[in-house]
Formats: structure tokens, sequence, C-alpha cells
């Protein structure tokens, strides 16, 4: 690796390089065998302080975050809406203003709305990283992915992805279109009009309301799930239609 990591904040994929996303992927390589030892633990981030701040709720993320965080030896401190002086009216800057007064190193966030880690990144001194923020990006769930298709197909550039499902309102998706795309791979979004529109395309993907001609060409198959907690109206007739027209079921499988 010739690349070294100089930003403060990790905010998204769309202002990575491919070398950053590459130097990201190589470094977990050199990680991931610490998850196999008797002892799983290593001194990384030893004397450091990181807060998962998850205004948003979230199982598999904070629990992610706060595993990686104990492996690399980093003191961990969980902090939700609900538990947090947010209730009373604070504000997230000063919330976040009174988390770096005592010292925290690192702040992962995670908030519905668009834009909220940019936000503190630009008013902290500690490290922010992006546990995805309204339906903009999800860059640490994207970099899993992209992981686990190097990982399994043993490159990325030239592979054929298609992402399946409700595009429109998914921040995972649009992480993901950015480091595939950066990496070389060619995209199509699958879903019905209504959650995949014609806009997309301006990203430099292709966008299709079929799925069975794509799934005929792919080489890889990342599936979203319906983001029914950001939509405010219905987008497809019911969960049957949708199966029926855009599941991928056994048989399609």
């Amino acid at each position: 690796m010739t690349t070294r990591w100089t930003r403060k904040d990790l905010l998204g994929l769309r202002e990575l390089s491919a070398d950053e996303i590459n130097f990201i992927l190589e470094t977990a390589d050199a990680f991931k065998q610490v998850g196999t030892r008797e002892i799983k633990k290593v001194p990384a981030l030893r004397g450091k302080t990181l807060v998962n701040f998850f205004v948003e709720p979230s199982t598999r993320t904070r629990t992610s975050f706060e595993l990686a965080a104990f492996r690399l030896s980093a003191d961990v401190i969980n902090i939700s809406a609900t538990t947090s002086s947010l209730t009373k009216g604070e504000t997230l800057k000063d919330t976040a203003r009174n988390l770096e007064a005592l010292h925290a190193d690192i702040l992962v966030l995670r908030h519905s709305s668009a834009g909220a880690p940019q936000f503190l990144a630009s008013r902290l001194k500690a490290s922010v990283v992006n546990a995805g923020d309204g339906a903009h990006e999800h860059p640490t769930q994207a970099l899993l992915d992209l992981y686990t298709i190097r990982e399994r197909r043993g490159k990325i550039a030239e592979l054929r992805v298609a992402i399946i499902g409700d595009i429109l309102f998914s921040r995972v998706a649009r992480s993901n279109i950015f480091g595939l795309l950066k990496l070389g791979a060619r995209v199509t979004l699958v879903g019905p009009s209504t959650l995949v529109p014609r806009e997309f395309e301006k990203l430099g993907v292709e966008v299709s309301h079929k799925i069975d001609d794509v799934l005929l060409q792919a080489d890889v198959v990342n599936l979203l799930r319906i983001q029914h907690e950001r939509q405010r109206k219905e987008y497809f007739p019911g969960i049957g239609e949708y199966i029926r027209l855009f599941g991928l079921t056994k048989e399609r499988a």
C-alpha cells in the first residue's frame, strides 16, 4: 500500500478516491485475522475514546462499531437520542461539543438528517465517522459490501453489479454506487420507476425496471429492503406486487 490515510473524518464514499477506498479495504485485510485469534484484541486505539452517538436507532451498525472499537482497545461510550440532552432541547452541535470537552477522540454519528456528520465534522476537532445520515450516505456499510465482493470475486473492476430495491431512499445504495464506480464496476439499478427514477443515470449507472433481464447479466446482486420509515406515501401497489415484479425469488436466483 502506497496511499496513507490523511483525512480527519470518514463522511462518505463520494469524496474518497479509489486509492483511499483500496487503502481501507487493504487495512481491513490486515485486521481481519484478529477476529480469529483466541485473544481478539490489538492496541491500535489504546488510550482513545470513541463515542457511538446514535440519534437514529440501530442494532447491527452500532454493535459493529462497538465491537470493532473494543477489539482495537478503545474506550467506548454509547449514547442514544433518548438518553441524551437532545430530549431536553439541546442542539446536536452543543451535545457534540460537550462530548468533545470530555476529550472524546472519535464521534460515530447516525442521524436522520442528511448532512449531520458533515455539519459536526466542520465544527469539531474530534474525528467524525458517518454511520448513516438520512438518505444521504452510509459509507461503512458500503465499504463492507465492497470488501465482501472483492473477497468473494477476487476483484471489483469490470464486474456487473445489480443493486435491486428502494434506491430512492437508500443511503446504502448511494454509498455503494459511489464506491463501485470508483473501483471500476458496472452498476445497474433495478426497481419500480417510483423508487429508481431515471435521474440516477446522471451518476454514471444504468437504470432498469426489468429484474429478469438484469439478473441474466449480473455478476453480483445487492438486494436492498424497502425504506418504509422514510417514505411519506405509497410508491408501489402492495408488497405482493413488489415481490412478484422485483423480488429475488428462488426461481429467479
